[in-house]
């Protein structure tokens, strides 16, 4: 059985302006309550009618620069980073703990692509 992606990330330089633009093209709605301004879309509210959808965050931060990253829930955040150096990746970050209870980190793929692994569907 294959492990879910569980979680989006649109980030760039304006998240006022990302929050706009996305949520108007979208419909999506964001809760950027939180000291990091993270536009959260909750999974809750972005299903289709048949129950399918993932939730995700959209972020401005200065001199950052644009990228779309989704995040693949595993197990072990460590042993899957350890697992993406060994087949020829590069950790990129992590594991972090950026709030309680979830841990993420990121790895560059072999042609460079950020993907992002998490202990929990976020």
């Amino acid at each position: 059985m294959g492990q879910p992606v569980v979680h989006f990330e649109i980030i760039g330089t304006d998240g006022p302006k990302l929050h706009a633009y996305y949520g108007e093209l979208f419909g999506w709605t964001f809760n950027a309550d939180n000291p990091a301004n993270y536009g959260i879309v909750a999974r809750d509210d972005n299903l289709n009618p048949d129950g399918i959808g993932i939730g995700g965050g959209v972020a401005g931060y200065e001199e950052t620069p644009a990228s779309v990253i989704f995040y693949v829930q595993v197990p072990d955040v460590e042993e899957a980073l350890a697992k993406a150096e060994s087949l020829g990746g590069t950790r990129v970050m992590g594991p972090v703990s950026p709030s309680p209870g979830i841990t993420v980190g990121q790895f560059a793929g072999p042609e460079g692509h950020i993907i992002g692994v998490v202990n929990s569907a976020m």
